[in-house]
Order: C-alpha cells, then sequence, then structure tokens
C-alpha cells in the first residue's frame, strides 16, 4: 500500500550516531547514572545559568536518552524531541503545557481510550472543555475550532480506524491560532511523518513499534525547538515522567528495525484484513487501507486493526479457541495479540465512552505481529469454526 518515499530511504537516519559512539562501539553505551559532576565552580554556576548545555542529573538530561531523542527527531523531521516514561506521560504533560483553566481543546473523536479519560476526568477539574469531532468533517472542525487552544489529532483513530486528512486538520488549526498535535504511533515516522503536513507537535507511544519487542514502555514528543522547548521547561521536570537510560536503549536498538518492521507488520496485516472483509460472520473490518485511498501523507499501513461479527459468533469461544493469537493490551511488538470490545466496555470509564471510543461490543481488535500470515489466518480460521458451531 506505500505509496509515498520508499521507508528504507529513512534508515540512514536511525545510524547517524554510530560513528559518534564510545570506544567506536557499534551499539551506543548505555550512560546508566542518576548525576554527574562537575570539575570546577565555574562550570557548575555556567550549567546551571544555561550558559553551558550538558548533563547535570538524569531527570532532565541523559546522554543515553538524548540520543534516542535525536534519532526519532530526525526520522520525523523534527527540530528537538523529548522522551517520557510512558505514552501518556508525553500526552499529559505536552496537552499540559498549552492549555490553562478556562481554556478549551478540540480532539477528534474515538481518541486513545487513556487520553479520553485524561481529557474528562483532570482536565474537567482543571475547567478545561473537550469538544470531540469527527475528523472526517472538516467544515464541523473548521465551526469547532474557534476559541481552542489545542487541537488533539489522532489518524488513523483508536479501534475504528478512521484516517484524516491530517495537513488539512493542521492548516485549520493554524488559521484559529491552535497548537496541532498528533498522536503517530499506529503509522509510525515510517508510514507518516506529521511535521511535513503542517502539525505542530507529534506523539508516540514507544511501546508499541518504536520498541517493537514488548520490553518497554516509553513515549516521546518531537517538534520545534521553541514548542519543545515549553514542555521541556513547563511539565517535564515537576511531573517527573523522565525516560530512563536502559528504555532509551532499548527503544534505540528497536529503531533499528523499524523500516523493515512496519513492512512487515503492514504486508500481514492488509492481506488478513482482507480476508476478513469476505467472511460472512463479519459485518465490518475497520482497516484504512481498504477504503478506496489513504488520506494524503499516510503512505501505508500498520498491523493493527479491528472488525465486527455478526450476530452469532461466540466471541468467548473465539478468544479462548486462539493459539498463535494472545489475549493482550498494547500492541507494536513481534507478537499477535486480539482484544475483544465487550471486555474494554467493562471498564465503563466514562458515560457514553463506548461512543466516544468508537468500540463495538462485536469487535474484536487485531494486532498482526511476525509469526507469519498463513499460520496467523490458520488460526482464526480455527477459532472462527470453533465459535460458530451449532
Amino acid at each position: 500500500m506505500t505509496n509515498g518515499a520508499d521507508p528504507f530511504d529513512l534508515a540512514s537516519l536511525i545510524v547517524a550516531h554510530d560513528e559518534a559512539n564510545a570506544f567506536e562501539a557499534v551499539v551506543p553505551p548505555i550512560v546508566q547514572t542518576s548525576l554527574f559532576t562537575f570539575g570546577s565552580y565555574d562550570e557548575m554556576v555556567s550549567a546551571y545559568r544555561g550558559e553551558i548545555v550538558r548533563p547535570i542529573y538524569t531527570r532532565g538530561l541523559n546522554p543515553t536518552v538524548r540520543a534516542f531523542e535525536e534519532m526519532l527527531a530526525k526520522l520525523e523531521g523534527g527540530e528537538d524531541a523529548l522522551g517520557f516514561a510512558s505514552g501518556m506521560a508525553a500526552i499529559s504533560s505536552t496537552v499540559l503545557s498549552f492549555v490553562e483553566p478556562g481554556d478549551r481543546i478540540v480532539a477528534v473523536r474515538h481518541c486513545y481510550p487513556d487520553a479520553f479519560r485524561l481529557f474528562g476526568t483532570h482536565l474537567k477539574r482543571m475547567k478545561i472543555e473537550v469538544t470531540y469531532v469527527d475528523g472526517r468533517d472538516e467544515e464541523a472542525m473548521e465551526k469547532a475550532m474557534p476559541g481552542a487552544k489545542l487541537l488533539y489529532l489522532e489518524s488513523p483513530t483508536s479501534w475504528v480506524m478512521e484516517a484524516h486528512d491530517v495537513g488539512a486538520l493542521a492548516a485549520i488549526a493554524r488559521r484559529h491560532g491552535a497548537v496541532s498535535v498528533i498522536d503517530n504511533s499506529w503509522a509510525s515516522p515510517i508510514f507518516q511523518r506529521p511535521l511535513s503536513l503542517g502539525v505542530d507537535l507529534v506523539l508516540h507511544s514507544a511501546s508499541k513499534y518504536l520498541g517493537g519487542h514488548s520490553d518497554v514502555v516509553a513515549g516521546i514528543v518531537t517538534g520545534s525547538k521553541e514548542l519543545v522547548g515549553r514542555i521541556r521547561s513547563e511539565a517535564y521536570p515537576y511531573l517527573g515522567g523522565k525516560l530512563s537510560p536502559f528504555d532509551a536503549w532499548l527503544l534505540i536498538r528497536g529503531l533499528r528495525t523499524l523500516p523493515i518492521r512496519m513492512k512487515a507488520h503492514e504486508a500481514a496485516g492488509l492481506e488478513i484484513a482482507k480476508r476478513l472483509q469476505v467472511l460472512d460472520i463479519v459485518e465490518k473490518v475497520c482497516h484504512p487501507a481498504l477504503a478506496n485511498r489513504l488520506p494524503p501523507g499516510l503512505t501505508g499501513t500498520s498491523g493493527l486493526f479491528s472488525f465486527i461479527f455478526r450476530e452469532g459468533v461466540d466471541i468467548r469461544a473465539f478468544a479462548d479457541h486462539l493459539k498463535l493469537f494472545k489475549l493482550g493490551v498494547s500492541w507494536g511488538g513481534h507478537e499477535s495479540l486480539i482484544v475483544p470490545g465487550e471486555v474494554v466496555l467493562e471498564q465503563k470509564a466514562q458515560p457514553n465512552s463506548a461512543h466516544t471510543f468508537g468500540i463495538d461490543a462485536r469487535s474484536v481488535r487485531l494486532h498482526i505481529g511476525l509469526e507469519g500470515t498463513e499460520a496467523l489466518w490458520s488460526d482464526l480460521e480455527a477459532a472462527i469454526a470453533a465459535a460458530t458451531e451449532t
């Protein structure tokens, strides 16, 4: 489905640090320390005054973390980046850096459930209003934006995978003086580079495709030096969601194989989505590549999508019969996963949350891993047969 630049053209950006590694090591070393000392009084004063930029304390700056930040900024085309201990730490720190009590945010509907919960709990207590809009309806977005301080985007969106013209939405935000922010975890910088489309800040749950091995929880934001600097000074030091050196080292490892993994996830995910689409027991497959065309700026697709069973399918039996697919949250690693929609709805996090999330009780979210298309399809076929036995 790729209709843009070859993602492998980005691979050279990932190895930019190799020539500068200590001891000429092919893998950057882990600078596993909590603090850094100074050679003199004057050097310490200069660092605290900001006259020189150097590590002082790992919660603020660490060489291994900085290496990851610089690599991701290059991949996304940003001037600067800032790593966090989770995707939600990146989201909360970013949003709170640009809104104050009494402000209003416009967000696309069906956004990540925990972002929705943040907006509906803590931001609500701060008297910050959030208006949800269908991101495919640019006229509705134009009407909603006047007076808003921030536009919060996902494309494609969680669960229902609604894909938007990100550049057009960013332009609307710019016309109204709002900062635009997008969660780009689904596509990764391999298949979507929102900064080039006019978005101000790009977020990732680095736990997903950037890490790629299901062994790290992290987040990151990238954009201009000015905007990332505002997050760095106003929220990052005080909310404390810093990225550890070891986790940054794992993420650097993950970035090495990102282009190859994303192509594999894309190919297997699209093939399985097409096979599900023709089954009589499947009402709908939510995968952006099954539409007539991808929106501008989205040059490929990942391995995460959902589908909705018709009535008469025992979803419990389907889930329990799977062997290769495991029941588990998150996604982006080598393993294939499912999450039944009715399980998520048991959380009952917010009134009308099912409508806002877009989760149907008969839906199943799939993450297509790297086990191989035919093996995964055989697993799904066997589970579907078990779930439809009369």
